[in-house]
Formats: structure tokens, sequence, C-alpha cells
């Protein structure tokens, strides 16, 4: 049993301080994959990576399940899909105040305009998942564990209960699937 796991088997069973032990051990990891989701926002975006990690740590600490994390790889299968929902609800804020939002209309340089394309594709991107869900959502799971959470195969393949041959191959026909409807939106990054 590694470290991480027996802290969480302590949150559950109890301990207050064990969720807080393995959280502090995980925020590098955490900050890497806010770090990462976050690369292709303008330079002044409003949310930067710690700020993602410390709403990321309110979702997963105040939440009904906290501290029911049974292994490392479920713990980053949580934080992919608070990760997700805090940039959904990030890019449609902005999409909110694009439209509107009593702002004062400025004209739009290069560095906004990829911001609000990078908020278009991900809001695209998530209706999409949700679509995928909809008739398989093991792959839908898979997209947000390898794509929001970085999750690696075998890491994605614990997660899911499955082998890392299933994961590739569900990895491969779950990216085509989406690149068919997303076309160049689709999700490259954890290949």
């Amino acid at each position: 049993m590694s470290d991480i796991t027996r802290l969480l088997a302590d949150a559950r069973g109890g301990d207050a301080q064990a969720l807080n032990r393995v959280t502090d051990r995980l925020y590098q990891e955490l900050r890497e994959v806010a770090r990462r989701e976050l690369r292709g926002e303008r330079p002044d975006h409003t949310l930067e990576p710690t700020a993602l990690v410390h709403e990321l740590y309110l979702r997963l600490l105040s939440g009904e399940d906290a501290g029911n994390f049974e292994n490392r790889a479920h713990f980053f299968a949580s934080a992919a899909v608070a990760i997700r929902r805090l940039l959904i609800e990030h890019a449609r804020a902005r999409a909110r105040l694009k439209r509107g939002g009593g702002r004062e209309r400025v004209p739009l340089d290069d560095t906004t305009a990829a911001a609000s394309s990078r908020d278009e594709r991900l809001l695209a991107l998530h209706e999409t998942l949700e679509r995928l869900a909809g008739f398989d959502a093991q792959k839908a799971r898979l997209v947000e564990l390898r794509f929001f959470a970085g999750c690696s195969v075998q890491e994605s393949a614990q997660v899911l209960g499955v082998s890392e041959s299933t994961v590739a191959r569900e990895w491969r026909l779950a990216r085509a699937w989406l690149q068919d409807q997303l076309g160049d939106g689709a999700p490259t990054d954890a290949d």
C-alpha cells in the first residue's frame, strides 16, 4: 500500500489530518495539472494555477465525498471532474460578460480573441462530452481523466477498473469521435 493510499484510508477512517497531509503531498502535482490546463489562456487571465488548485481543494475537501478517496488515482479522478467543472464555470462566466454583463465595449486584440476562442472550445468540449456520456459514460470519464487530470494510461486503467490495453483502445476511439465532433478543438494533450 502506497503512502498516499494509506493516508487516504486513514482519512476515510476518520483521521481529519490525514486528508490534509495527502493534499499537501499532491499539491505540486495538482499545480502542474492546473498549469497545463491554463497554459493556452491569455497572460492576464484571472484564473491562475494557484487559484485553480485552491478552488479545487475547496471543492474536494468541502463536498459530501470529502475524504472518501480510495487511492491516488481516485483522488485525481475526482480532481479531474472538479477541474473540468471549474473551467466550465469560468468559461461560462466569461461568455456572459462577453455578451454584455454591464461592461464597456472595447476592440479585441489577438490575445483577447485567442482567450475567447479557448473558452468557446472548452464549452464545446464540455457539451460534446455530455453527449458522449449519454451513450458511453466510460469513454467520457476516460477523457476527463486523461485530458483534465493528466492521468496516465495506467492511472486511468486503475480508476476505471479495466486493463491498460482497454484504456489505450478506448482513448483512441474517444479522441477519434471527439475529433469528428469538434474538429480542431478535440483533446490531444494526453497522447
